[in-house]
């Protein structure tokens, strides 16, 4: 029996329907990556399932005492309390019966341990990754059979949704999850629904074989068109034909004809893509910015120790982190726009630099969406030369009616469009990205990230988006517990360096320690006999610091030159020899490291 069945289901608002007479079922155990374009109607179809909204027509039945629950995209801003108290809320059961009382404690005391939770903190203190945990373990405390999650990653940092994604991997119940992180979806979904034009369609497969699918989908969709209108346009030329052939027409073929004319009329063309342009300003010059030995403190709180980076013309760098650890801050260091503590920050020549603001600070909410991305003006001067303000939107998907309307009725994503229409408009040789692909579409995403490439300006972006950082960037800055490093590559290059960095400082210490025990011991105790090394070990272990010295010295080198401005202008497969050595290189430095130790401690 299915968990859940939608049957003929129809809700609109203003203008065609959001979902128009749509059916579907929901098995136990499925988790479905809910798709579909900005304002497609996704939030709409999961606040249905939760009982928030009411459709038009069409029905929901759910398996007999199931429950449902929601964790919804923005965190309220007026919710108090300790998270004991929030995720309390979250219980359905009669809290004045006894027994219920002492299982719906219990139950919170298992939440509270499961999501690694502190009950006595107040819910308004917490980070902004704390609260959704907290939000969504009020969410499960309850046992759902569904649960509904939109949006989870919003706002997280990358440590916070590397937790999500495991929790839910380990977690055996059944969820529906709209989301713009295209790897979170790839690592959860085994089904993918999507909403397009008013229909849901059902693609009963995983997140890449459906974007093989979508597009072969979309091919015939356009050559079935294009076969529909030619008939159409054959059929309009026939009935306009002479006196005569009026006489004779078959009324038949006249039926026919009308209800082509009311299929085409009742079409809902496909919305299309951004055609988003960036327009590339003058060259600047070859240093952008440059800091040395950087300290910024805010108080007693020391927020940069001691940094020293250089950014050159033409570099394309990822800054991740815990959120509140100081990212935004790089960012305006970079940019001259705060002083340091103590350190030199010095700014390159003939900067034009478009600041994309997470907090999306340069909108107007009272202004048009046309008045905010022309600053008031009708036009906006392009490299092709002017174009009205109205055509310019309409690259971005904003129709002559949207393009009137005050940027406060905007929903997230299209704020995100209009921000990034607004930062396009002007010539720029920097671009710096603060968050951007919050609420972004995956279409939007993917056509931003290609022209980001192609950009041969400087790009510095802050983002928790693994994939954009892979995609995009070529040296990633990360602010991690031992403070800020630099390493080259996206996210997943980071990920294996770092994880490399640890393993060997791991090995390092423990050497260390059993080298300190060792000398510690009183020379009256006996030492336990060890055993004696082979011919062929003991060369090796001779071999070894020479041998780590080296590995070490060659991926030094590596780094020095993909940290070259020209290194990623070679030809692909040269660029990509030097990554898969660098790989070796340090795979085999970890080997060295463990079979030092090994030798050393027998």
């Amino acid at each position: 029996m299915p968990l859940v069945a939608i049957n003929n289901l129809t809700i609109g608002y203003r203008g065609p329907s959001l979902l128009d007479g749509v059916s579907c079922l929901i098995e136990p155990g499925q988790r479905i990556g809910l798709l579909g374009r900005n304002g497609a109607g996704k939030t709409t179809l999961l606040r249905l399932l939760s009982g928030q909204e009411e459709s038009d027509r069409g029905e929901i039945i759910f398996a007999p005492g199931s429950k449902v629950a929601i964790l919804q995209q923005e965190v309220p801003q007026d919710l108090t309390g300790t998270s004991r108290e929030i995720i309390a809320s979250g219980l359905t059961s009669d809290p004045n019966e006894p027994e219920h009382a002492w299982k719906d404690e219990q139950r919170i005391e298992q939440i509270l341990e499961m999501m690694q939770l502190d009950g006595e903190l107040r819910f308004e203190t917490l980070s902004a990754g704390r609260k959704r945990r907290v939000l969504l373990a009020r969410a499960l405390v309850s046992k759902p059979d569904l649960l509904l999650l939109d949006e989870p990653t919003n706002h997280l940092d990358v440590e916070s949704i590397r937790w999500l994604e495991d929790f839910l991997q380990r977690w055996r119940g059944t969820f529906l999850f709209v989301t713009h992180d295209r790897m979170f979806l790839r690592k959860l979904s085994n089904r993918i629904l999507e909403i397009d034009r008013g229909k849901l369609f059902d693609w009963s497969c995983d997140y890449d074989t459906f974007l093989k699918r979508k597009e072969e989908a979309l091919a015939a969709e356009e050559k079935q068109n294009a076969l529909f209108d030619r008939k159409l346009a054959e059929e309009e030329v026939w009935i306009r034909t002479g006196i005569q052939a009026r006489r004779t027409r078959n009324e038949g073929r006249v039926r026919a004809l009308e209800a082509m004319r009311r299929s085409r009329s009742q079409r809902r063309s496909n919305p299309g893509q951004v055609e988003m342009t960036i327009q590339e300003g003058q060259r600047s010059g070859t240093l952008v910015a440059a800091l040395k030995n950087v300290t910024l403190q805010f108080g007693e709180r020391t927020i940069i120790d001691d940094f020293s980076t250089t950014v050159m013309r033409g570099d394309k760098i990822g800054i991740l982190g815990p959120n509140g650890a100081g990212k935004t801050t790089l960012l305006k260091l970079l940019l001259g726009q705060l002083e340091p503590t103590s350190g030199s920050v010095k700014l390159g020549t003939n900067l034009q630099i478009a600041y994309f603001d997470q907090l999306r600070a340069k909108l107007d909410g009272e202004a048009s969406v046309a008045d905010n991305a022309a600053d008031g003006s009708e036009t906006i001067k392009t490299g092709e030369g002017s174009r009205h303000v109205i055509g310019y939107l309409q690259d971005f998907l904003f129709t002559p009616e949207r393009a009137r309307t005050p940027v406060k009725f905007l929903s997230g994503g299209e704020r995100n469009r209009l921000l990034l229409a607004k930062l396009f408009a002007k010539p720029a040789n920097a671009i710096v990205l603060d968050e951007p692909t919050n609420d972004l579409d995956a279409e939007t995403l993917e056509l931003l990230e290609e022209r980001l490439v192609q950009f041969q300006g400087t790009i510095l972006v802050v983002s928790h988006d693994r994939e954009f950082l892979n995609n995009v960037v070529t040296t990633t800055i990360a602010f991690e517990h031992g403070g800020i490093e630099e390493y080259v590559g996206g996210y997943d290059d980071w990920v294996r360096q770092h994880e490399a960095k640890l393993a060997a400082e791991a090995a390092t210490k423990k050497a260390e320690t059993r080298s300190a025990k060792s000398n510690a011991t009183p020379a009256t105790t006996a030492s336990p006999a060890k055993k004696k090394l082979s011919f062929k070990d003991q060369q090796e272990l001779e071999k070894l610091p020479a041998r780590i010295h080296d590995l070490e010295t060659k991926i030094a080198e590596i780094h020095d030159a993909m940290g070259q401005p020209t290194f990623y202008q070679q030809a692909g497969p040269a660029i990509a020899a030097a990554q898969a050595d660098l790989k070796k290189c340090e795979d085999d430095l970890a080997l060295a490291y463990e079979r030092w130790e090994i030798l050393e401690s027998t």
